[in-house]
């Protein structure tokens, strides 16, 4: 409703003028003290009877006549002169009030309220109860496409009216206690808005899920089952947030992710369209760049990394964050983010979906946050918050972007120690700097006193429901003009639904009372909307609820574990050809070549000593000659490499020694006559050495 729909009861407010002389009406008392700010008033009680004091209580406005104007005051304190009330007999009282403005006359009789006062009231002035259409003039905010959206507490005829694109030309604040009423505002507020402004697009971070039956036919919802937001979407920061579970990044693990994350973006280039290719070529790629990417290049391009011999003090870390990666995929929790249709260049898509660009007649989206897990709900709200500011910035004014924060004190806290340094910098972005772009921001919290004072500071029009928190009701008597801090005093006690609204969308501070919402229109919560009268705790079905609890289904990731194999399967078989190369530089000997060798070791050796015969332990035989002991000539001394056969002999002197110290040994099969008996005596191990290094250095090619 627009501000033709107010109630401009005139004919109330010349029937005030009639009733001027009536007793205990418009005639309350004096003022008998008076500062620049506020005033006091004293008045009496005719006979014990309370119909003036009524008149008096505190919320209520009031007026002071001076001269042909008429100053607007507003009560917020009172007390009789004598501490007592005594009945049937002349009470006097004193009321404080606060000076907020005045009605002035004109030169040709048109009367308009200003918040500045020309004449302050003197003493004796007569203060009266304040007509009705006063009361209009004060609250008119006199243009014509201004919003109803409630009464004023004080005079329900009169239609509280707010200006809704002074509202979202820059930034505003609902906060009160839990149960008062305010996601019943947020859903009369946001009716308004879009009825208002065509190009509005709206996104609500709705942490408890109740939002979407506020909006049942101008609103999609995105949830966990019907969103896909690309990992690659995320900065650094964020995507460390979803990788180490919340907790603070490990140096060196984040900054192997800085390194890697760009190779995995350019090696998804060659298979990703034109549009993103020519996006990409003006600017170089970095870890923050929207660009798609493949977690099975970025597990390839560590696993290489792995492989490397340089580098093993990072080959901890290496492993550690493939495990985090891995883990983090195979979460089914993290489906919205690692499914089939992330892994690729989906970016329009997605903000068309997410942002309602077109908006085919929804232009809310509910983004609930319920299912997400509490570690990553950070990084998902730095992601939408700064795309949403980056959309209004580049559209050059074609996108009004109004982005609606539930509990807006989870992410930008007042102890910065507790928020999360990306979202606190989007929203914070939004909020200094949003205006000048055409995103707005609506914040929503029941703990103002935990909210960023910077992030409250920015809001221009503010909506104070009832408050129970001394730290909560200081915040925003903060807030308010000075003028008007003693508004402040009623938070404790208004009912619900009532809220004291001030700031730019209105001219001056007013108590009103939100406008009753369709029954089809209000939120619900998950927790108390009705699904049926037949599901009770006797005949819920539980496996149900654990199979959600555990997420069993799971998420799709068979493509990704196709690629991430076949991906490992290259790797293989290059490292397969890469071994290949070195067999054939270092080629085993062959038949002939064994055989070459073993003449010539015949040739020039000098025969080998007899096997060794353990002695026996009788008298009569004399002893058996001791083996001649093993000289370095023995072995073939090759004349062309000579480093080689000069450390040769003392190792083979060295093995011959320490068989001679053996035990004796059963005696053995004998063995074929092709065998070496240098081979036998030093086995398979001297074997395969020999083998392993190039015969040349062992003999005379020529």
């Amino acid at each position: 409703m627009l501000n033709n729909d107010l109630h401009h009861s005139i004919s109330a407010g010349e029937q005030d003028r009639r009733d001027v002389q009536k007793p205990g009406n418009r005639l309350l008392g004096r003022v008998v003290a008076c500062n620049g700010a506020h005033a006091t008033i004293s008045a009496v009680a005719e006979h014990g009877e309370t119909d003036l004091t009524e008149l008096w209580s505190v919320g209520r406005l009031i007026s002071i006549t001076v001269g042909r104007n008429r100053v607007v005051a507003l009560s917020y304190s009172m007390q009789s002169g004598g501490q007592q009330w005594g009945e049937g007999e002349d009470n006097k009282f004193n009321i404080e009030v606060e000076l907020l403005g005045e009605v002035r006359v004109g030169e040709d009789g048109r009367e308009e309220f200003s918040s500045g006062i020309s004449r302050y009231p003197y003493l004796g002035a007569i203060a009266h109860r304040i007509r009705a259409a006063d009361l209009l003039k004060i609250y008119d905010a006199g243009k014509s496409d201004t919003c109803v959206i409630g009464k004023l507490s004080q005079d329900e005829s009169i239609d509280a009216a707010i200006h809704i694109p002074s509202m979202l030309s820059k930034h505003f604040a609902i906060v009160g206690s839990t149960g008062v009423g305010k996601s019943t505002a947020v859903s009369l507020l946001l009716h308004k808005a879009i009825e208002a402004d065509p190009k509005l697009r709206v996104l609500i971070l709705d942490p408890h899920n109740e939002f979407a039956a506020a909006f049942p036919e101008h609103a999609v919802v995105i949830d966990t089952d019907t969103l896909d937001l690309p990992f690659w979407l995320m900065r650094l920061e964020e995507f460390s947030e979803v990788v180490f579970r919340g907790r603070p990044a490990i140096v060196d693990e984040l900054d192997i992710l800085r390194d890697l994350i760009p190779e995995a973006k350019r090696a998804f280039r060659g298979n990703d369209g034109g549009l993103m290719r020519r996006a990409t070529e003006k600017s170089s790629i970095t870890a923050d760049t929207p660009v798609p990417y493949r977690m099975a290049d970025l597990l390839a391009l560590i696993d290489e990394r792995i492989g490397r011999l340089e580098g093993r003090g990072e080959k901890p870390f290496l492993r550690s964050l493939k495990m985090r990666v891995m883990s983090a995929i195979n979460d089914p929790r993290y489906h919205f983010m690692f499914s089939n249709n992330t892994i690729n260049d989906t970016i329009m898509e997605t903000i068309a979906h997410i942002f309602r660009i077109p908006g085919d007649d929804r232009p809310i989206s509910t983004f609930q946050l319920a299912g997400i897990p509490s570690e990553v709900v950070n990084s998902v709200a730095s992601i939408l918050c700064r795309m949403a500011f980056e959309l209004a910035l580049w559209s050059n004014g074609g996108i009004h972007m109004l982005v609606v924060c539930e509990e807006a004190h989870r992410y930008v806290p007042a102890d910065r120690e507790r928020g999360f340094v990306p979202t606190v910098q989007a929203i914070s972005r939004i909020a200094k700097e949003g205006r000048k772009y055409g995103v707005s921001l609506g914040v929503i919290t029941q703990r103002p006193g935990e909210l960023d004072q910077t992030i409250l500071s920015q809001c221009s029009t503010l909506f104070a429901m009832r408050l129970s928190n001394d730290r909560d009701q200081e915040i925003i008597k903060s807030a308010i003009p000075n003028s008007s801090v003693s508004t402040t005093s009623f938070l404790s006690s208004i009912g619900n639904g009532e809220a004291i609204a001030f700031g730019e969308a209105l001219s001056v501070p007013m108590r009103m009372k939100f406008a009753r919402v369709e029954p089809k229109y209000l939120p619900k919560a998950n927790g108390v909307t009705d699904k049926g009268a037949e599901e009770t705790p006797d005949t819920v079905d539980l496996r149900s609820i654990v199979a959600r609890m555990r997420s069993v289904s799971g998420p799709d990731i068979s493509s990704f574990q196709q690629s991430y194999s076949s991906d490992m399967a290259a790797m293989t078989e290059q490292s397969q050809s890469l071994r290949a190369e070195e067999t054939e530089r270092f080629a085993p000997a062959t038949d002939a070549e064994l055989g070459r060798w073993r003449d010539e070791v015949r040739r020039d050796a000098v025969p080998p000593a007899p096997a060794f015969t353990p002695r026996q332990p009788t008298v009569s035989q004399s002893a058996p000659p001791q083996p001649e002991p093993y000289r370095p000539d023995m072995l073939p001394r090759a004349r062309t490499y000579e480093t080689t056969a000069s450390a040769a002999p003392d190792r083979f002197a060295d093995l011959r020694r320490d068989r001679l110290q053996e035990q004796p040994a059963q005696p053995r099969q004998p063995e074929s006559p092709m065998r070496s008996p240098l081979l036998r005596r030093e086995g398979s191990s001297l074997r395969e050495s020999l083998l392993k290094k190039p015969l040349g250095s062992l003999y005379d090619k020529d």
